[in-house]
């Protein structure tokens, strides 16, 4: 034993330790120095193949009609819907996702113009599928663009019926796969939806059409400028979707959601919103290794876009730090309004 009581192999270990390679011999910055060192050692890349564009649809005729809120971004008109959507497919864009402005006159307490198969979102991806079948459509399945209340279900006594809803919303998963949709995404957070919408998929012939699950949708205040594009703000009020939607402080429920989607026959699933959930993309990945998306969402894009517009942050950087950093966390893909901007830009190197 070594007169400072030290066993030697702890000794040696010590001596293995103190000796090993740090600064000056470590410079961690020699691959950063240079713009094809750094694409070299580059960990995450963003590709057009990362992007779903989501793009909202009216009624109307020649209409691109802006959405205040979210600088930018526009609602479209049916007839146009299959212009704008064929530019963003020349772009590499692998889908779109569809979500309606519901003129107010056909909302209704139960959201019935949802299951119609001349709805506006219906009528869209017809036109879609006609003009540019290249391209994966995916079409939303909530009831809120459609309810006279905003909210994702049916209503009474200020309480959300579960399995009355889940009946609504798969007679709109329904008339949405007649109308040709690629993808189901269901965005309601009702129990029970997906193994409801995927049975009733697979009896009417429809077993090729994926389902994207709204799996760990939380009840975020980043929806805002969402809801004054579908033109629900005005109809939820300061009502709270917080009965139906997760809590944002919770984390293992969120696991609970994912696993009860995928066992009920989600082929995709999805975090909602993007950017303070990264911990959950992560989680959801490392978890199922599932086809696992983000959805950077209204209000993200608004932050970045009018902070931009007022010179406080570089709008184009910001814009792509935030879409690597979902690609980091483990997201197979983003859905973000972004993603045309995005597209040109790697396009154009």
């Amino acid at each position: 034993m070594p007169l400072n009581g030290t066993a030697p192999h702890a000794a040696a270990q010590q001596s293995s330790t103190s000796m090993a390679p740090g600064f000056p011999t470590i410079r961690m910055r020699r691959n950063r120095q240079t713009d094809w060192s750094r694409r070299l050692v580059a960990e995450n890349r963003l590709s057009v193949d990362d992007l779903i564009w989501p793009v909202f649809v009216r009624v109307g005729h020649g209409l691109e009609e802006p959405v205040e809120s979210m600088p930018g971004v526009k609602r479209y008109s049916v007839d146009r819907i299959a212009e704008v959507v064929s530019e963003a497919r020349a772009l590499g864009i692998p889908a779109v996702a569809l979500f309606p402005f519901t003129e107010p006159e056909l909302k209704d307490p139960t959201g019935s113009y949802s299951e119609r198969d001349d709805n506006l979102v219906c009528e869209a991806v017809r036109a879609i599928k006609k003009d540019v079948p290249d391209i994966g459509v995916m079409c939303d399945v909530a009831l809120d663009p459609y309810t006279s209340h905003g909210h994702d279900g049916v209503l009474e006594d200020d309480r959300i019926l579960n399995d009355e809803s889940v009946e609504i919303l798969v007679r709109q998963a329904l008339a949405q796969a007649r109308a040709g949709c690629d993808i189901i995404a269901p965005s309601d957070m009702m129990d029970g939806r997906i193994g409801a919408i995927r049975r009733a998929l697979d009896a009417d012939g429809f077993q090729n059409v994926q389902i994207m699950a709204y799996s760990a949708k939380y009840a975020s205040a980043f929806y805002g400028p969402f809801r004054d594009a579908v033109g629900s703000s005005g109809t939820l009020g300061k009502a709270s979707k917080s009965t139906y939607q997760m809590d944002p402080a919770n984390s293992d429920e969120a696991i609970r959601e994912l696993a009860l989607d995928i066992a009920e026959g989600a082929d995709m699933v999805m975090v909602k919103p993007g950017m303070p959930y990264l911990d959950i993309v992560r989680r959801a990945k490392d978890t199922f290794s599932m086809p696992t998306y983000a959805y950077q969402v209204s209000g993200e894009y608004a932050m970045i876009s009018a902070a931009g517009l007022n010179g406080w942050i570089d709008r184009e950087r910001a814009m792509i730090e935030s879409l690597l950093g979902f690609k980091r966390a483990g997201a197979d893909g983003v859905l973000t309004y972004f993603a045309v901007e995005v597209a040109q830009r790697l396009k154009a190197g």
